[in-house]
């Protein structure tokens, strides 16, 4: 338990870690540092909305038989918290290009009355996200015990570990240029945003929220393509196809867990998942291609 402990903590804590990282960069590399403090207090209430779950599961929720609506919540969470994702890159994007000369002196004007409460729900949406997805995994992995898994020092090297990697990222990334920053930070959490989306759809449809357009003879949801024998994407499946095969996979679980987490790697996706997937890239891109044109015939414009 204490392994499973560690590599659900270090993964959960990493991905909220990085994701308020690049919103407290942000943040300072244009001149904004006063906004941290609402970031810090959606974080405060992250993680006692966090801590509030695991007590609740803890105390009131024993057993699986209790556990389903977990899933609704998981899928709220990743719908909302990948649209804001995904506006934090179209935003990051425009003022990349805006930040050159006298224009650079005008960004204090985005960040208005309604910038406390942007700030206050990106920063909690993204570690409630990872705080109550702690609380399932540990609630999974103990049969409910959850406090067991909080006390084992798997966790706590996790997060300590996870500190870690954070602070040496974002370190290294204080040499880099500020539009390549932009550029870096918004590919990653496009790549994140992305993730929730096919994570969100893969849930609704294991518990039957919506269907597929293509089915198996025997009705269940059919896949497009199936890498458990190169990647599964997590322990359990390892160990199901060794069970089944007598084979090991090529990579093993771990590292699938992590691709699944940081980009919503599936081993066997669903039609519906693989293009949802690649139509969110392609929306991304044409948004920011749009964006893009926008800004540069406003310019023209002011040259003229």
């Amino acid at each position: 338990m204490d392994v499973q402990s560690f590599l659900i903590t270090f993964r959960e804590a990493l991905e909220a870690i990085l994701i308020v990282g690049v919103i407290l960069t942000y943040l300072k590399r244009i001149g904004q540092t006063e906004w941290n403090k609402w970031v810090w207090v959606g974080v405060i209430l992250a993680l006692g909305a966090s801590y509030g779950v695991a007590l609740v599961f803890q105390t009131v929720l024993t057993g699986f038989s209790t556990m389903g609506s977990q899933n609704y919540l998981k899928i709220g969470i990743m719908l909302v918290s990948c649209g804001l994702l995904s506006h934090m890159v179209l935003f990051m994007s425009q003022q990349s290009r805006n930040l050159q000369g006298k224009v650079e002196h005008k960004i204090s004007t985005i960040l208005t009355v309604g910038g406390a409460l942007n700030m206050i729900l990106h920063s909690f949406l993204v570690v409630v996200r990872e705080g109550v997805e702690t609380v399932f995994f540990f609630a999974a992995i103990t049969g409910g015990d959850i406090q067991k898994a909080l006390q084992s020092w798997g966790a706590l090297i996790g997060l300590i570990l996870a500190v870690i990697v954070g602070y040496l990222f974002f370190k290294g990334t204080k040499k880099i240029q500020l539009k390549t920053f932009f550029r870096i930070t918004g590919v990653f959490l496009m790549m994140i945003a992305g993730g929730l989306l096919v994570q969100a759809v893969g849930i609704m449809q294991d518990i039957g929220m919506i269907g597929s357009v293509f089915r198996t003879p025997g009705g269940e949801i059919g896949e497009i393509y199936n890498l458990t024998a190169i990647m599964p994407e997590h322990p359990l499946d390892e160990v199901q196809y060794i069970r089944d095969t007598g084979e090991h996979p090529l990579i093993n679980g771990q590292v699938g867990i992590f691709f699944k987490a940081f980009l919503g790697y599936s081993q066997n996706p669903s039609v519906e998942e693989f293009l949802l997937y690649w139509a969110f890239y392609l929306m991304i891109v044409i948004l920011l291609g749009l964006q893009k044109k926008r800004s540069e015939n406003i310019r023209a414009a002011n040259q003229q």
